[in-house]
Protein backbone atom coordinates (compact mmCIF):
# COMPACT_ATOMS: atom_id res chain seq x y z
CA UNK A 1 0.00 0.00 0.00
CA UNK A 2 1.66 3.37 -0.96
CA UNK A 3 2.06 5.61 1.30
CA UNK A 4 0.48 9.55 1.26
CA UNK A 5 4.06 11.35 2.16
CA UNK A 6 1.70 14.70 1.89
CA UNK A 7 0.12 13.74 5.36
CA UNK A 8 3.66 13.96 6.96
CA UNK A 9 4.42 16.97 9.14
CA UNK A 10 6.97 18.45 7.06
CA UNK A 11 7.03 20.38 4.20
CA UNK A 12 9.63 21.36 1.99
CA UNK A 13 9.33 22.71 -1.64
CA UNK A 14 10.75 25.52 -3.83
CA UNK A 15 8.78 27.05 -6.89
CA UNK A 16 10.19 26.10 -9.97
CA UNK A 17 11.70 29.23 -12.07
CA UNK A 18 11.44 30.47 -14.99
CA UNK A 19 14.10 31.42 -16.93
CA UNK A 20 17.39 31.79 -14.65
CA UNK A 21 19.82 34.51 -14.59
CA UNK A 22 22.58 32.85 -16.33
CA UNK A 23 25.00 35.93 -15.18
CA UNK A 24 24.36 35.29 -11.41
CA UNK A 25 24.26 31.70 -11.88
CA UNK A 26 27.54 31.63 -13.39
CA UNK A 27 29.38 33.73 -10.43
CA UNK A 28 26.99 31.73 -7.86
CA UNK A 29 30.07 30.35 -5.37
CA UNK A 30 31.26 33.78 -5.39
CA UNK A 31 28.10 36.10 -4.44
CA UNK A 32 27.06 33.00 -2.11
CA UNK A 33 29.77 33.70 -0.07
CA UNK A 34 29.02 36.07 2.46
CA UNK A 35 25.60 34.23 3.08
CA UNK A 36 27.25 31.47 3.65
CA UNK A 37 29.68 32.40 6.18
CA UNK A 38 26.86 34.11 8.02
CA UNK A 39 24.62 30.58 8.12
CA UNK A 40 27.75 28.71 9.03
CA UNK A 41 28.51 31.46 11.83
CA UNK A 42 25.00 30.32 13.01
CA UNK A 43 25.24 26.25 12.71
CA UNK A 44 29.18 25.42 12.63
CA UNK A 45 30.74 24.33 15.97
CA UNK A 46 32.66 27.00 18.19
CA UNK A 47 36.53 26.48 18.61
CA UNK A 48 38.43 28.62 21.28
CA UNK A 49 42.18 27.75 21.23
CA UNK A 50 44.46 28.41 24.40
CA UNK A 51 47.49 28.45 24.20
CA UNK A 52 50.09 27.61 27.56
CA UNK A 53 53.65 27.75 27.98
CA UNK A 54 54.35 24.72 25.89
CA UNK A 55 50.61 23.56 24.27
CA UNK A 56 47.96 24.97 22.44
CA UNK A 57 44.28 23.30 23.99
CA UNK A 58 41.37 23.48 21.43
CA UNK A 59 37.79 23.02 22.57
CA UNK A 60 34.58 22.97 20.55
CA UNK A 61 31.09 23.41 21.10
CA UNK A 62 28.05 23.02 19.24
CA UNK A 63 27.10 25.92 18.20
CA UNK A 64 23.77 27.33 18.18
CA UNK A 65 22.08 24.49 16.29
CA UNK A 66 23.88 21.62 18.40
CA UNK A 67 22.40 23.21 21.93
CA UNK A 68 18.89 23.43 20.42
CA UNK A 69 19.03 19.53 19.97
CA UNK A 70 20.40 18.93 23.45
CA UNK A 71 18.33 21.63 25.03
CA UNK A 72 15.25 19.82 23.08
CA UNK A 73 16.14 16.51 23.77
CA UNK A 74 16.67 17.20 27.18
CA UNK A 75 13.36 19.01 27.72
CA UNK A 76 11.26 16.59 26.33
CA UNK A 77 12.80 13.99 28.58
CA UNK A 78 12.76 15.20 31.45
CA UNK A 79 9.73 17.70 31.42
CA UNK A 80 7.51 17.00 28.60
CA UNK A 81 7.90 20.21 27.11
CA UNK A 82 8.61 21.86 23.62
CA UNK A 83 8.91 25.75 24.51
CA UNK A 84 7.15 27.32 21.35
CA UNK A 85 9.69 30.32 21.22
CA UNK A 86 12.59 28.38 20.81
CA UNK A 87 9.92 25.95 18.36
CA UNK A 88 9.63 29.69 16.37
CA UNK A 89 13.62 30.31 16.84
CA UNK A 90 14.67 26.75 15.13
CA UNK A 91 12.07 26.99 12.63
CA UNK A 92 13.35 29.92 11.12
CA UNK A 93 16.72 29.05 11.38
CA UNK A 94 16.15 26.47 9.34
CA UNK A 95 14.31 28.33 6.87
CA UNK A 96 16.85 30.56 6.17
CA UNK A 97 19.21 27.62 5.67
CA UNK A 98 16.80 26.11 3.29
CA UNK A 99 16.76 29.47 1.77
CA UNK A 100 20.37 29.48 1.40
CA UNK A 101 21.02 25.89 0.17
CA UNK A 102 18.30 26.49 -2.62
CA UNK A 103 20.52 29.74 -3.71
CA UNK A 104 23.53 28.06 -3.82
CA UNK A 105 22.22 24.89 -5.41
CA UNK A 106 20.96 27.37 -8.15
CA UNK A 107 17.07 26.16 -7.04
CA UNK A 108 16.28 30.35 -7.17
CA UNK A 109 18.12 33.97 -7.95
CA UNK A 110 16.78 35.24 -5.28
CA UNK A 111 19.51 36.26 -2.72
CA UNK A 112 18.42 34.54 0.76
CA UNK A 113 16.89 36.51 2.92
CA UNK A 114 16.94 36.74 6.57
CA UNK A 115 13.25 37.51 6.95
CA UNK A 116 11.44 36.92 3.65
CA UNK A 117 10.19 33.36 3.29
CA UNK A 118 10.40 34.18 -0.59
CA UNK A 119 10.42 30.78 -3.32
CA UNK A 120 11.29 28.36 -0.31
CA UNK A 121 8.79 26.52 1.84
CA UNK A 122 9.93 24.76 4.88
CA UNK A 123 6.87 24.34 7.20
CA UNK A 124 6.89 22.23 10.69
CA UNK A 125 4.31 21.05 12.83
CA UNK A 126 4.61 22.66 16.58
CA UNK A 127 4.05 19.24 18.58
CA UNK A 128 1.82 18.43 21.46
CA UNK A 129 4.66 16.64 23.13
CA UNK A 130 2.27 14.93 25.64
CA UNK A 131 0.16 13.27 23.43
CA UNK A 132 2.71 13.30 20.15
CA UNK A 133 5.97 12.87 21.25
CA UNK A 134 7.55 9.87 23.40
CA UNK A 135 9.40 11.26 25.76
CA UNK A 136 12.41 8.34 25.77
CA UNK A 137 12.99 8.55 21.78
CA UNK A 138 15.00 11.50 21.69
CA UNK A 139 17.72 8.98 23.32
CA UNK A 140 17.41 6.78 19.97
CA UNK A 141 16.20 8.58 17.27
CA UNK A 142 19.70 9.54 15.91
CA UNK A 143 20.84 5.70 15.86
CA UNK A 144 17.51 5.22 13.87
CA UNK A 145 17.93 7.34 11.70
CA UNK A 146 21.21 5.61 10.63
CA UNK A 147 19.82 3.96 7.27
CA UNK A 148 18.66 7.47 6.14
CA UNK A 149 21.85 9.22 6.93
CA UNK A 150 23.47 6.42 4.92
CA UNK A 151 21.31 6.76 2.13
CA UNK A 152 21.50 10.83 2.32
CA UNK A 153 25.00 11.02 1.98
CA UNK A 154 25.18 9.47 -1.53
CA UNK A 155 22.02 11.42 -2.65
CA UNK A 156 24.19 14.21 -1.77
CA UNK A 157 26.75 13.32 -4.05
CA UNK A 158 24.49 12.81 -6.64
CA UNK A 159 22.91 16.43 -6.03
CA UNK A 160 26.79 17.90 -6.46
CA UNK A 161 27.13 15.78 -10.18
CA UNK A 162 23.54 17.13 -10.98
CA UNK A 163 23.84 20.88 -9.89
CA UNK A 164 27.11 20.94 -12.09
CA UNK A 165 25.35 19.54 -15.13
CA UNK A 166 22.38 22.28 -14.18
CA UNK A 167 24.91 25.00 -14.20
CA UNK A 168 26.26 23.99 -17.31
CA UNK A 169 22.61 24.14 -18.65
CA UNK A 170 21.51 27.01 -16.97
CA UNK A 171 25.05 28.58 -18.94
CA UNK A 172 23.97 27.55 -22.07
CA UNK A 173 19.91 27.45 -21.89
CA UNK A 174 18.91 29.92 -19.25
CA UNK A 175 16.66 27.32 -17.97
CA UNK A 176 17.16 24.67 -15.07
CA UNK A 177 16.40 21.33 -16.44
CA UNK A 178 12.98 20.14 -14.61
CA UNK A 179 14.15 17.02 -13.73
CA UNK A 180 17.24 17.65 -12.40
CA UNK A 181 15.47 19.98 -10.38
CA UNK A 182 13.00 17.90 -8.69
CA UNK A 183 15.40 15.90 -7.96
CA UNK A 184 17.17 18.34 -5.79
CA UNK A 185 14.88 19.82 -4.14
CA UNK A 186 13.29 16.13 -3.37
CA UNK A 187 16.43 15.61 -1.63
CA UNK A 188 15.93 18.53 0.14
CA UNK A 189 12.79 17.29 0.99
CA UNK A 190 13.84 13.87 2.60
CA UNK A 191 16.19 15.75 4.29
CA UNK A 192 13.83 17.99 6.20
CA UNK A 193 11.67 15.20 7.09
CA UNK A 194 14.66 13.10 8.78
CA UNK A 195 15.99 16.69 10.69
CA UNK A 196 12.49 16.75 12.07
CA UNK A 197 12.69 13.93 13.13
CA UNK A 198 16.68 13.08 14.55
CA UNK A 199 17.45 16.51 15.06
CA UNK A 200 14.66 18.95 15.57
CA UNK A 201 12.61 16.28 17.20
CA UNK A 202 8.94 18.24 16.31
CA UNK A 203 7.99 14.33 15.03
CA UNK A 204 7.91 10.70 15.93
CA UNK A 205 6.26 9.60 12.55
CA UNK A 206 9.35 7.51 11.23
CA UNK A 207 9.99 9.33 7.75
CA UNK A 208 9.75 7.91 4.33
CA UNK A 209 12.53 6.54 1.92
CA UNK A 210 11.25 8.72 -0.54
CA UNK A 211 11.71 12.11 -2.91
CA UNK A 212 7.78 13.07 -2.86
Amino acid sequence: MATDNSKYPVKFDVKYPGNVDQVSSFFRILWSLPIVVLLSILTSPSITFTRGHESAVASSGGGIAGGLFVATALMIVFRQRYPRWWFDFMLELNRFGARVGAYVFLLTDRYPSTVDKQDVVLDLEYPNVERDLNRWLPLVKWLLAIPHFIVLGLLFVAVLGVTVVAWFAILFTGHYPRGLFDFVVGVGRWSTRVGAYAVYLTTDEYPPFSLS
